[in-house]
């Protein structure tokens, strides 16, 4: 089944509504997910989704995420296009 996905997406909130707090207890998961694909030898994107910021993407990157979705941390930004390079740039410092 595994080498019939593009991605996997790894919820870091509650799903339901955008704007909360990222939960800690998805990073374990996340590193599972990314053993997995690797010991595997698939080339699937691994993505996480919920409470992305500039304070927790550089802990997803390092436990294997690759993909990252950051809805409240771009849109309610000051500056959007800034946060993206922001983003872009942890995520990148981080691997």
């Amino acid at each position: 089944l595994l080498s019939e996905l593009d991605m996997i997406l790894v919820m870091t909130v509650e799903p339901g509504f955008g704007g909360q707090d990222f939960l800690d207890i998805c990073l374990p998961k996340i590193r599972r997910t990314r053993e997995l694909i690797d010991r595997h030898g698939l080339d699937l994107w691994l993505q996480v989704d919920g409470g992305i910021s500039l304070e927790t993407i550089e802990r997803c990157a390092e436990a294997g995420a690759d993909v990252f979705v950051a809805g409240s941390a771009v849109f309610k930004a000051d500056d959007p296009d800034l946060m993206v390079e922001q983003l872009r740039a942890a995520a990148t410092d981080a691997t």
